[in-house]
């Protein structure tokens, strides 16, 4: 994340406000766009089980219908 300048405010601003796809029942996207970064689609998969699980974070996201 410090290399794509994803802060921790940054990612959890993406989690709480960003809109959602699940994947099924546990799984999910989040994204959010971000109009100040050049690469202003950022997603996060999350896993969500006793704790949320962040497994990665994606920039230049593209959503998919």
């Amino acid at each position: 994340m410090v290399e794509r300048e994803i802060s921790a405010d940054l990612l959890l601003q993406v989690i709480e406000t960003g809109q959602i796809r699940h994947s099924d029942i546990d799984r999910l996207w989040v994204w959010l766009r971000v109009p100040q970064r050049n690469d202003n689609l950022l997603c996060a998969v999350l896993v969500m089980e006793d704790a949320v699980i962040v497994k990665t974070v994606m920039y230049h996201w593209e959503l998919m219908p």
